[in-house]
């Protein structure tokens, strides 16, 4: 669903265990004494700073506690996975605030564990991909199933990491399912959404990109 400011966060947050927030990268999100995982030294977010921000997070909360992952799609795989179980069961107390502008860079792990929220400024539903990259994946999205081999052909062409260019058009159609939903409220949009999730971790998973792109959307 959409929002319409960003000092409306910390309050939405606090209402979920865990949310993820699309937000463009030149917007401040203020949240008073969150404990923040960013990237430090490196350009992207760690293993090493995930599991010290969980051995912080074991001692009993009294009070609300944020944590704000800015930005999310910065963490790096092993760092993701280390927090899907967190993720999944933050406790009554804990709220992750995963802030990111690239939400299909997220792994669908993580997007299907979050409640998805968009900065009202986004609505016209735009979506940040190259045109062929955004060409691939409307088609990928109403494919029948006749059509799949052909698309999946069409996409391991690209010679240079094919399976991440797989992920780039397959996160791109999930971002666009999202917002389609969100600005119509069609449901069809939604129940789309799962197979394309599940292709997405399947391909996290190096499995092989035509077969996984043919038998996941059957």
């Amino acid at each position: 669903m959409f929002f319409e400011d960003v000092s409306q966060v910390q309050e939405i947050a606090g209402k979920c265990g865990t949310a993820v927030f699309v937000v463009p990268d030149e917007f401040q999100v203020e949240i008073p004494q969150a404990l923040v995982l960013q990237p430090e030294e490196k350009t992207v977010i760690t293993i090493e700073q995930v599991r010290e921000m969980m051995t912080r997070l074991e001692l009993k909360q009294t009070k609300d506690v944020y944590v704000v992952i800015r930005p999310a799609e910065k963490l790096q795989l092993e760092a993701a996975n280390a927090f899907l179980k967190s993720l999944e069961e933050p406790g009554d107390k804990v709220h992750y605030v995963l802030i990111t502008s690239k939400p299909s860079m997220l792994l669908s792990t993580i997007l299907s564990r979050a409640s998805l929220y968009y900065l009202r400024v986004q609505d016209d539903g735009s979506i940040h991909a190259d045109d062929k990259v955004k060409d691939l994946a409307k088609r990928l999205m109403v494919a029948r199933p006749a059509d799949l081999p052909s698309l999946a052909d069409e996409i391991a062409k690209k010679k240079d990491g094919t399976r991440a260019y797989a992920l780039e058009v397959v996160g791109t159609v999930i971002e666009m399912l999202y917002k389609s939903y969100f600005i119509t409220n069609k449901d069809v949009f939604v129940r789309k959404l799962p197979k394309f999730l599940a292709l997405y971790e399947h391909l996290m998973q190096n499995g092989h990109v035509k077969l996984q792109i043919v038998a996941s959307l059957i």
